[in-house]
């Protein structure tokens, strides 16, 4: 790991950003969340209508967004008794975006 200690994008990485980074590839790596994630993408919505669009039960939508939101992929705001969700900011629906352009690449 050494040699990477002097590129400017690993400076000032502790080694616990290096976990943290590695969750939030590792939220990635579920089917279930990256369908989630692209449809969030589209629009904010609702557990009920996510848990249709996927054909899953309300309770396994909101499990998979408890684990994207602890994880800081998405965020949460209520609207009277609603609650919708959303992508957090521009860097995730930018990964999702790019790593898609790469798998249609090959």
């Amino acid at each position: 790991m050494a040699e990477y200690q002097d590129s400017q994008l690993y400076a000032g990485l502790k080694e616990s950003n290096l976990y943290i980074l590695t969750e939030f590839f590792k939220m990635l790596g579920n089917p279930t969340r990256i369908r989630i994630l692209l449809l969030l993408m589209e629009q904010d919505a609702n557990v009920s209508v996510l848990a249709e669009q996927l054909g899953m039960t309300q309770s396994a939508v909101s499990h998979q967004l408890n684990l994207l939101k602890s994880n800081k992929l998405v965020k949460r705001r209520r609207d009277g008794k609603m609650i919708f969700y959303a992508i957090v900011d521009e860097h995730v629906q930018m990964i999702i975006e790019k790593g898609t352009e790469h798998i249609r690449e090959q």
